[in-house]
C-alpha cells in the first residue's frame, strides 16, 4: 500500500497566517453579531435588557436551540479526541464517542421540560438549587459549576492551541491568550443572543465539512482511500504489517491489544468499551453541571425545550460518529507516519486533512477548530457571568440590583474569565496535561454533582443534606479510587499512570455512583417532600413583559407540558438505551466486520451526517421565516416591523400541576 503523507509535524502555513486567522475570526463574529442585533433593534423594536442578555427574551425555537446544541456540545476534543479513538480502537472508537456523549444531551431534555413547569422564571441553575435547598447548598453546588465551566474551557483551549501550533507554527502561549480575546468581543456585546447566532453559523460549518470529509474518504478518486472497499481492505492489512516497506520504529502498527482478531473493524474491544464507559460518565457531568446547557432550555419556547434536546442530540451524533469514521480511520488506512503521542494530542484530523487536500487541508481543520472551540467558549463565558452576577452579585452583593447592574456585572465576568481561561491553559501547558488527559479527568471532578442536580429538579424527596454529602463524598472517594487504582496497577502514581484507562474508570464510576448511593440513602431517610413552590417565585430582574396563558400556543400550554413531562422520561431514556446497550449489542454477532458489513456500517454513517446537515440548516430558517421576512421588509422599507411583538421574560404557566403563583408575581402585560 502506498501511501502519500503530509507531516503534521512541522506547521503547513504560516505562523503570520494562523495569527491573522485567530483575530480576524474573532472581528468577523463581532462584526455579525453586533450587526444582526443592530438589525434587531432598529427593525423589531428589541430593546437589550438583563434579561434578554441572559436569556434570550425565552422565546427561541426548536431549530436553533438544537443547532446551539450541536455547537455547544462540538468541543475541541469532539473534532480530535473522537478521531483519535478511532485511530486507537478502530470502529468501536466514533461509535462510543458519539453513543456516550450522546445521551446526556438526549436525558437533559427531561430536566428542560421540568424547567419550564417548576422554574419558568430561572435565569440559573444555582438559583433553583438555592430556591429549594437554601444558600448553604447553593455554594456548594456553585463549586461544582465554576469547576465544570474551567475543565470545558481549559480542554478548548488545550486543543485548539495545539493544533494551531501544529498546522500554523502559531505560538501556544499566544494562542492560548488570542483565541479567547475574539471570543469575548462578540460575547459581551451581544450576550446570548450573540452566541446563539455565532453558535449557529459554526454548526453548519462543521457539519457542511464533516459531509465534505466523509465523501473525500469513502466516494472520491484517491489512490488509497476513496471507498469504504478501500478503506476495509487497508485497515485489515494494517493488522497483519502487510506494507511495502518496513514501517517506522515510532509508529503503533499491528494488531490492536485487545480487540477480537487484534482488527480494526471490529466492536469487540476492551479499551474502546472502556472509553465508552468512562466517556459516558465523565459527559454527564459536564452536561448536568454545566450552566451554559441550562441557560438554553431557559431561552427556549416550552415546547422546544424538549424538542430542542432530542434534536439537537441526534445531530450531534452525527460529528464524532461520521467524521471520526471518516478521518480516524481514515489515517490508519492511508498508514499516515503519526506517532501515539502525536494522536494523543489531537493530530489525526488535521494529518488526513492534510494528506487529502494538501494544505488546503490544514486551513480547513484550522476553521473548524476554530469554530468548535469559540463556539463553546462563547457559551461557557455566558454561563460563567450568568452565574457571577446572578448567584454571586445579585444574591450577596446588591440584591436590588437592577438590570443595567447586572448587564454591566456580566459583561466584566466575561472579560474576567475569558483571561482567566487563557492563563490557566498555559499553566497546564507547562504541567504537561494533554487534551485526552483532562477529557477522562473531568468525571472524576465533577461526576458527584451531577445524580444531585437530577434529583433537584425530579424527585420530591431529594434533601439537601443528602445532596450537598453526595455530591461531597462520591467526589473524595472518586479522587481516592483514581489514586489507588493508579498505584496498583502501576506501582506509582504520576500524570502518565494516573491517565491510564483502569485508574480513569475507576474514579469515575466511583465519582458518580457513590454520590447517586450517599443521596439516596439520606434522602430516603429523612426526605424533603417537595412541591417546587419556591422555584416556582424565583423572580425577574426587570419586568419585560409577560406571556399570557391565552397567548401561549396549544403546544406551549401546561396541558401539553405536563404530557411532554410524562412522555419524555419514557423516550430519552428508551433512545439512551438503544444508542449504549442494545445498538452495539446487535453488532457484537457480526465479529470483525466483513466488506459488506463494514460497507453498511459506513453508509448509515454518512447518511446521519447528511441528513443531520440538513435538517440543521434548514430548520431554524424555516421555523424563523416570519420575522426574517419582517427584518427584510424593513430593510428595503426603512421603517420598524409593525405590530406586536413577542413577549420576552416572564413566562407564567396557571395550571393545577404548575401551581398557580402568588398575584404578585403575576405581571400584567
Amino acid at each position: 500500500m502506498v501511501a502519500r503523507v503530509s507531516s503534521v509535524a512541522s506547521p503547513s502555513s504560516s505562523e503570520t497566517a494562523g495569527y491573522v486567522m485567530v483575530i480576524l475570526f474573532g472581528v468577523f463574529f463581532s462584526l455579525v453579531t453586533s450587526g444582526l442585533i443592530w438589525l434587531e433593534w432598529k427593525f423589531a423594536k428589541a430593546n437589550t435588557t438583563s434579561e434578554s442578555f441572559n436569556t434570550a427574551g425565552r422565546t427561541v425555537k426548536t431549530g436553533l436551540i438544537a443547532n446551539v446544541i450541536v455547537s455547544q456540545w462540538t468541543w475541541a476534543a469532539t473534532l480530535l479526541q473522537s478521531s483519535n479513538v478511532a485511530w486507537q480502537y478502530g470502529v468501536s472508537g466514533p461509535f462510543w464517542y458519539a453513543s456516550g456523549a450522546t445521551i446526556q444531551i438526549i436525558l437533559f431534555g427531561i430536566l428542560a421540560v421540568e424547567i419550564k413547569r417548576k422554574a419558568p422564571n430561572a435565569h440559573t441553575l444555582l438559583e433553583i438549587v438555592r430556591a429549594r435547598w437554601g444558600n448553604t447548598a447553593h455554594k456548594v453546588f456553585f463549586v461544582f459549576a465554576i469547576m465544570t465551566n474551567t475543565i470545558v474551557t481549559a480542554m478548548l483551549l488545550l486543543g485548539g492551541a495545539s493544533v494551531m501550533n501544529a498546522l500554523t507554527g502559531m505560538n501556544l502561549y499566544a494562542a492560548c491568550m488570542l483565541i479567547p480575546v475574539g471570543v469575548i468581543l462578540y460575547t459581551a456585546v451581544g450576550g446570548l443572543k450573540a452566541t446563539f447566532i455565532a453558535s449557529c453559523v459554526n454548526s453548519f460549518y462543521v457539519l457542511i465539512m464533516l459531509c465534505l470529509f466523509s465523501m473525500l474518504v469513502y466516494a472520491s478518486s484517491d489512490a488509497v482511500l476513496g471507498s469504504p472497499e478501500k478503506v476495509w481492505t487497508n485497515l485489515r492489512d494494517a493488522v497483519a504489517f502487510n506494507y511495502p516497506t518496513p514501517p517506522p520504529a515510532d509508529m503503533k502498527l499491528g494488531p490492536v491489544e485487545d480487540n477480537k482478531g487484534g482488527s480494526y473493524l471490529t466492536m469487540f474491544s476492551e479499551g474502546g468499551l472502556i472509553f465508552g464507559i468512562i466517556n459516558i460518565i465523565g459527559n454527564f457531568g459536564t452536561v448536568f453541571v454545566d450552566q451554559s446547557y441550562y441557560m438554553g432550555a431557559i431561552a427556549s419556547k416550552p415546547s422546544a425545550s424538549w424538542k430542542g434536546y432530542i434534536l439537537g442530540g441526534l445531530m450531534w451524533f452525527s460529528i464524532p460518529f461520521t467524521l471520526a469514521t471518516a478521518l480516524g480511520l481514515g489515517s490508519r488506512a492511508a498508514n499516515l507516519p503519526l506517532t501515539a503521542a502525536e494522536a494523543g494530542s489531537g493530530l489525526v484530523p488535521p494529518a488526513t486533512a492534510v494528506y487529502l487536500l494538501g494544505t488546503s487541508g490544514a486551513w480547513v481543520i484550522s476553521l473548524m477548530l476554530l469554530m468548535a472551540v469559540t463556539s463553546t467558549a462563547n457559551s461557557e463565558l455566558i454561563a460563567v457571568s450568568s452565574l457571577i452576577s446572578y448567584d454571586i452579585y445579585r444574591t450577596y452583593i446588591n440584591p436590588k440590583a437592577t438590570g443595567k447592574d447586572i448587564i454591566k456585572v456580566s459583561r466584566w465576568g466575561i472579560v474576567g474569565f475569558g483571561i482567566f481561561m487563557g492563563i490557566l491553559a498555559i499553566v497546564l501547558f507547562e504541567i504537561g496535561l494533554s487534551l485526552g488527559w483532562v477529557y477522562l479527568f473531568m468525571g472524576i471532578v465533577i461526576g458527584g454533582a451531577v445524580f444531585p442536580i437530577y434529583a433537584c429538579l425530579t424527585w420530591k424527596k431529594a434533601s439537601a443534606a443528602g445532596a450537598m454529602t453526595g455530591a461531597i463524598v462520591g467526589t473524595i472517594c472518586g479522587f481516592i479510587v483514581w489514586l489507588v487504582t493508579a498505584q496498583a496497577y502501576s506501582g506509582s502514581i504520576s500524570v502518565d499512570t494516573l491517565g491510564g484507562n483502569y485508574p480513569m474508570l475507576g474514579g469515575n464510576l466511583a465519582s458518580i455512583f457513590v454520590s447517586m448511593i450517599v443521596c439516596s440513602i439520606m434522602s430516603f431517610m429523612k426526605p424533603q417532600d417537595y412541591d417546587w413552590q419556591t422555584t416556582r417565585e424565583i423572580a425577574l430582574v426587570e419586568e419585560d413583559g409577560v406571556a399570557d396563558e391565552k397567548e401561549l400556543a396549544p403546544e406551549d400550554g401546561p396541558e401539553a407540558m405536563d404530557k411532554a413531562a410524562k412522555v419524555m422520561a419514557r423516550v430519552c431514556w428508551g433512545m439512551s438505551l438503544v444508542l449504549i446497550l442494545l445498538w452495539p449489542l446487535l453488532t457484537l454477532p457480526a465479529g470483525v466486520f466483513s466488506l459488506g458489513y463494514f460497507q453498511f456500517w459506513v453508509i448509515l454513517s454518512i447518511i446521519w451526517g447528511f441528513v443531520a446537515t440538513a435538517v440543521g440548516i434548514f430548520l431554524p430558517f424555516w421555523e424563523s421565516r416570519a420575522a426574517l421576512g419582517a427584518i427584510a421588509k424593513g430593510l428595503f422599507t426603512c421603517s420598524p416591523v409593525e405590530g406586536e411583538q413577542e413577549a420576552v421574560g416572564q413566562q407564567v404557566f396557571p395550571s393545577p400541576s404548575f401551581g398557580k403563583l402568588p398575584e404578585e408575581q403575576v405581571i400584567a402585560k
